[in-house]
C-alpha cells in the first residue's frame, strides 16, 4: 500500500493555527516541551519574515487523504562549522505519523532547496534520544556525520546528530550551485 500523495503548500498568515496545534507535549517530547502562544506567534512571524526575504523556507504539509495540513516542514540558512548551509525541520501531528508522510514531505523539500541551486548541503539536527526523527533522517539519505553539542530551545543544552545531505545530488549535471 502506498502512500497518498503529499504535497507542501508555502506557508501563510493563516498557517499561525499549524504551530499552535504542534505546541502540545505529545509533539515537543524532543523539543524541550511546549513553548506557550507567545513563543510560538513570534516563530510564526519570523516564518514569514523570512520567507518574505527568502532566508526561510516554511511549507504546510498536506495529503490527499486529509482536509487539514498533516503537518510541517521548512529549511532555513546556518553557518555550520564556518560553512554556509541549509537547516531543516520538520513535524507530522500524532495522527498522522507512520503513514510516510514526513518521508515525502523531507523529500520535497530537499528538492526545493536542491533547484534553489544556493546551497549544496542540508543538515537535520535531532536529538540524538529521537529514535525515529534519526532513523527518518538515514532513510531519506541524509549522512550522519556525528554528535554535537546544540541548544534548543535557546539555552537549554541538548546532544543532537547532525546529519547531512548533499543537495549536488539531486541537480541535473550543469546545474548551478
Amino acid at each position: 500500500m502506498g502512500v497518498d500523495r503529499v504535497r507542501l503548500r508555502p506557508w501563510t498568515e493563516a498557517d499561525l493555527a499549524v504551530e499552535l496545534r504542534n505546541d502540545a507535549a505529545d509533539m515537543t517530547t524532543f523539543l524541550g516541551g511546549p513553548q506557550g502562544e507567545e513563543v510560538v506567534r513570534r516563530r510564526h512571524e519570523r516564518f514569514l519574515r523570512g520567507q518574505a526575504d527568502g532566508t526561510i523556507s516554511p511549507f504546510t504539509v498536506w495529503s490527499d487523504a486529509a482536509e487539514e495540513p498533516v503537518g510541517a516542514a521548512a529549511y532555513w540558512q546556518i553557518d555550520h562549522h564556518g560553512r554556509a548551509v541549509y537547516e531543516c525541520g520538520w513535524f507530522v501531528f500524532v495522527p498522522f505519523q507512520r503513514r510516510g508522510y514526513a518521508r515525502h514531505a523531507i523529500r520535497l523539500l530537499l528538492d526545493h532547496a536542491a533547484a534553489r541551486g544556493e546551497r549544496d548541503t542540508m543538515f537535520a539536527f535531532p536529538r540524538v534520544d529521537n529514535t525515529a526523527s534519526n532513523a527518518l533522517a538515514r532513510s531519506v539519505g541524509f549522512v550522519n556525520t556525528g554528535a554535537e553539542e546544540s541548544e534548543y530551545p535557546k539555552g537549554v543544552p541538548i546532544t543532537v546528530n547532525a546529519w547531512a545531505f548533499d543537495l549536488r545530488t539531486l541537480r541535473m549535471p550543469g546545474t548551478p550551485g
